[in-house]
Order: structure tokens, then C-alpha cells, then sequence
């Protein structure tokens, strides 16, 4: 369960154009993740600031990274986006499943087109 500070932070951490994108890019990847030189590529960004990025997705629990020989690779928190995605829609729909519904059938349209870890 995700606390209100918890859900701040993360919110914080993708309410940035490079960190959203970095954000992204590591949940289209997958569980294996991205090596750090492969996402400055993808995102085109240069080496501190894609580090000062992942620093703040991984303190807001959006990334987590691992050492592999020489790289370090990085993962999106999937955890955490599913705790900040059900902080989200906690009070939803106020009795109204119609307001809600589409985001569920999203949810559900987007994972079963390629299994992840949705």
C-alpha cells in the first residue's frame, strides 16, 4: 500500500519531460530492463543528466537498478506503478463504474498484448 507522501514522490519524479521518458522506455523493456548507455541512446541524453534522472525514478521507488559486468542495468519499479495506479483509482467512480471501467479494460488491453509484469 502506497502512503499519500509515497504516491507525492512519484508523481514528482514523472512530472519531468526525461524522467516520464526514461520512465516509459523501461517499462516498454521489460524485466530485463535496460543497460544506463542503451537508455542515453534511446533518450538522447547526456550522461548526468540521464544519471540525475534515474537517481530520482529509483529514490521514488520507479526504478530499481542491478550491476551486470561492466553495466548497470535498470528496471522500472513495477511495484510501485501498480501501488501508485491503485492510489489513483482508490476513490474512483464514486459508485459510478462507468467513470473507471475504461480505464480497466485499457489496463487490460495493454498487458494482454504482450505479457509484462502488469
Amino acid at each position: 500500500m502506497i502512503l499519500t507522501n509515497d504516491a507525492v514522490a512519484a508523481l514528482a519524479a514523472l512530472a519531468h519531460p526525461g524522467r516520464l521518458g526514461v520512465f516509459r522506455l523501461l517499462v516498454q523493456a521489460g524485466s530485463g530492463g535496460l543497460a544506463a548507455g542503451e537508455i542515453a541512446r534511446a533518450t538522447e541524453s547526456r550522461a548526468n543528466t540521464l544519471s540525475t534522472n534515474l537517481n530520482i525514478l529509483v529514490g521514488a521507488g520507479l526504478a530499481a537498478s542491478r550491476r551486470d559486468g561492466r553495466s548497470i542495468i535498470y528496471t522500472a519499479g513495477y511495484e510501485r506503478m501498480r501501488e501508485l495506479l491503485a492510489f489513483l483509482m482508490e476513490d474512483c467512480c464514486g459508485g459510478k463504474p462507468e467513470i473507471c471501467g475504461p480505464l480497466v479494460a485499457l489496463a487490460s488491453r495493454s498487458c494482454a498484448a504482450e505479457v509484462r509484469s502488469c
